[in-house]
């Protein structure tokens, strides 16, 4: 599978822009703050309906418009689909696929599966549990619309048993409706926990490989899932937890507080690993996702490089470039001198500056 072009209409700092993509490595490059990474943003929006950088759609919108357009065509052995997604400050997002409107994010998610890389990810092991928890919940939304439809109705039952719990602090009889929420939140929380857990032992079955010969054969990589509770354990915690949980008007226990490891041996690199240890491990867990979609997804995802290889020193940028292999690539950088040094085939370069973005060199035809 991959992008063949997009179209976009008051996105960010787009007023218009139709561009062509080669189904090889494409090039971004330009000074900072010119548009480049809305480019790969849209993209990521095509894919999953939500921005890499967790804005809202009126954040996406151009200032002075109301609304926005996305147009993406895909193509997959040979089929071309179109989809498109109308953004709009005021109301929820439209999509359609081929000019059939969708229902449900769900109907959309697999059609493009897309693996964003940016300086940030590289700060994914040091960083807060949120991050990884983000990260997990990103993949697996793509990989399985079970997991998206469970996520999405326990973050909302956790927003209405927060609410419940504020509402308390004036009305205390309220207290006798926790435990009907307490049974969603542990029906759907506990899907959550048993899809996670499966998804660390399927990326472990990967990443050790990938970050032993990152490390020069020297480490070897797990990753632990950390359950804020569990299974069984999950509707008594709760019920425990009902009068810590009016006190401070929030649900204290489920999913939403997980964690996850990372050992090298029996050191948690969370905390005491080097900042190089942690760099690799996140380009490994990087490279493990691309692995991932392969395998499980069976086809090949589009990669999005995010101004990421200034950041890599140069034996992780080659180990990088060289994993790329067969799969769609584009990547934005402030200059093209990130590739002189490397035995590199780029199939199209882009000058992108102030919105405006123009073709410098194209070796193939689709």
């Amino acid at each position: 599978m991959f992008i063949k072009s997009i179209e976009l209409a008051d996105y960010r700092n787009y007023d218009s822009l139709i561009m062509q993509f080669d189904k090889g490595t494409n090039i971004l490059y330009g000074d900072n703050a010119q548009g480049k990474t809305n480019i790969l943003e849209a993209i990521f929006v095509s894919a999953t309906t939500k921005s890499h950088r967790g804005s809202k759609d009126r954040e996406i919108i151009n200032f002075e418009k109301e609304e926005a357009h996305i147009r993406t065509y895909l193509e997959k052995e040979g089929v071309e689909t179109r989809v498109d997604m109308h953004l709009r400050k005021s109301k929820s997002k439209g999509i359609a696929i081929d000019g059939q409107k969708i229902k449900k994010a769900a109907d959309l998610l697999g059609l493009c599966n897309v693996v964003f890389f940016s300086p940030e990810d590289l700060g994914i092991i040091k960083n807060g549990p949120s991050e990884r928890r983000r990260f997990v919940d990103m993949e697996l939304c793509q990989l399985d619309s079970f997991y998206l439809y469970n996520l999405n109705h326990y973050h909302r039952i956790i927003n209405q048993r927060n609410k419940l719990l504020k509402d308390m602090y004036m009305n205390p009889d309220l207290k006798e409706t926790l435990n009907i929420w307490d049974m969603q939140l542990v029906s759907f929380g506990s899907k959550i926990i048993e899809r996670r857990r499966f998804f660390a032992e399927q990326l472990n079955e990967i990443i050790n490989g990938i970050h032993n010969k990152l490390s020069g054969g020297k480490e070897d990589l797990v990753i632990q899932y950390e359950p804020d509770v569990e299974i069984e354990d999950f509707e008594k915690r709760l019920r425990y937890s009902h009068d810590r949980d009016i006190k401070a008007k929030m649900t204290s226990v489920g999913p939403h507080r997980d964690d996850f490891s990372f050992l090298i041996g029996n050191i948690d690199i969370r905390k005491y690993g080097s900042q190089g240890q942690q760099r690799t491990a996140a380009l490994s867990l990087k490279l493990s996702e691309i692995e991932l979609f392969k395998k499980i997804a069976k086809d090949t995802p589009v990669l999005l490089l995010d101004d990421v290889l200034s950041e890599l020193d140069s034996d992780r940028q080659n180990y990088l470039l060289n994993s790329i292999g067969d799969i769609q690539t584009i990547i934005t950088c402030t200059g093209l001198e990130e590739f002189v040094n490397n035995r590199f085939e780029i199939n199209r370069v882009y000058k992108v500056s102030d919105g405006a973005v123009t073709c410098m060199s194209s070796n193939t035809e689709q």
